[in-house]
């Protein structure tokens, strides 16, 4: 199984995808489709393209982010040169994300590992997070970049040109944000949501700011600057995904969607595909998506990290157990609290040990984070089930 959060997970996924086929599409319509019945369009991961024997239950949403970033790249390097090369796929992606990367910005900054596919993955984990603090992230409702098509749009450029066209990462930004910003002024059934999805998009642009957006018709709109289909159906979803109210459109909602597919030149047919694809979408993942989950922040915060956490235990279970059956103090305790409530002292020793323990393990660190031991009661709640059975007869009795 490829865990994208250890070293050389690219590596194994080309041993994985051995000699299969990144994409079969032949057009960029049926691309780009393909892409979307993902949710990669969306900002919400649902599948992965030709991974089907996983399942994206087996990673956390950034691994499962990385993983489809990745694909994603790969299938468009396919598709756009017809070649399947891993290695000239790796040393393109990097030069590509050297070039797009302003100086004094992001990863490349950093001291990066030696080997391309190391460094393609550093950059990937880079480009994926908006908020790399679990606590922060919880509450800020906000897990990965929400705009990384954005990406795949300038490495197709980057393909065909060996270059980026200039401040094409900027423009497309500010496009895609002023496009956002319009739709919201003409929507006419405002939610809380309208807020929560602009600071998904605020917290994931890298070269421009939201609040600079000042585009009041649809005429200001520099749709024209964009000639590729793949360009134009990306800005159309993003305008149908802000006005989206429960798969209603009222007729200026309609009119302005018509309206910006006539800009880009894209077909009626085209346009009620997209309106079609995100109500569906929307309407089947709706309870899994973040920002339409904000009623109780509480409530959604605690449900978040529980399964964050217990994702986590279950990966590191059997070397859990051995720590903690390897501490006879932490065990005694354990088993006491089975019996009677533990003193202040008591208690702050189980702390202790657990969190001694969790540095023990890579994956646990987030308990070592500020904040990080407001999750230990989910952590103690779980000793349970990854003790062995003897144990478990032990506390019972």
């Amino acid at each position: 199984m490829i865990n994208p959060s250890a070293n050389g997970w690219i590596e194994k996924y080309f041993l994985e995808l051995s000699n299969t086929f990144p994409c079969s599409a032949t057009d960029s319509l049926s691309f780009y489709k393909n892409i979307r019945k993902t949710g990669f369009i969306y900002g919400h991961i649902v599948s992965i393209n030709n991974n089907s024997e996983h399942t994206i239950s087996q990673w956390d949403p950034e691994e499962v982010s990385k993983i489809a970033l990745l694909n994603t790249l790969f299938e468009t390097y396919y598709f756009t040169t017809k070649q399947i090369d891993k290695k000239d796929f790796i040393d393109k992606t990097v030069h590509f994300y050297e070039k797009m990367t302003p100086k004094g910005f992001g990863i490349l900054d950093k001291l990066l590992p030696s080997s391309d596919s190391s460094r393609l993955e550093s950059i990937i984990e880079e480009r994926v997070q908006t908020n790399k603090d679990i606590i922060s992230r919880n509450f800020s409702h906000i897990v990965t970049n929400a705009i990384l098509f954005v990406d795949i749009l300038a490495y197709r450029h980057y393909l065909f040109n060996d270059e980026i066209p200039e401040k094409y990462l900027k423009k497309t930004e500010e496009s895609i944000i002023s496009l956002v910003s319009l739709a919201l002024q003409i929507k006419t059934v405002k939610t809380s949501n309208d807020d929560l999805l602009i600071k998904l998009f605020d917290a994931s642009l890298r070269y421009t700011k939201f609040s600079k957006v000042d585009i009041q018709t649809i005429e200001q709109l520099p749709l024209d600057y964009f000639k590729d289909d793949l360009e134009k159906f990306y800005l159309l979803d993003m305008a149908g995904l802000t006005v989206w109210n429960d798969g209603i459109l009222d007729n200026e909602e309609s009119y302005f969607l018509h309206k910006v597919a006539q800009i880009l030149q894209l077909s009626d047919e085209i346009t009620r595909e997209s309106i079609q694809d995100i109500t569906d979408f929307i309407t089947a993942y709706k309870s899994e998506i973040q920002y339409f989950n904000y009623s109780n922040p509480v409530k959604h915060f605690y449900e978040q990290t529980t399964s964050s956490v217990e994702f986590l235990i279950k990966r590191n279970k059997n070397r859990l157990s051995k720590e903690i059956v390897e501490s006879k103090e932490l065990m005694h305790l354990i088993m006491q609290s089975t019996k009677r409530d533990l003193d202040a002292s008591e208690k702050k020793k189980v702390k202790k040990q657990l969190l001694d323990i969790c540095k023990s393990v890579p994956s646990l660190t987030i308990f070592l984070l500020p904040g990080g031991s407001l999750l230990l009661p989910i952590l103690i709640k779980f000793i349970p089930q990854i003790l062995p059975s003897a144990f478990n007869e032990n506390l019972e009795d």
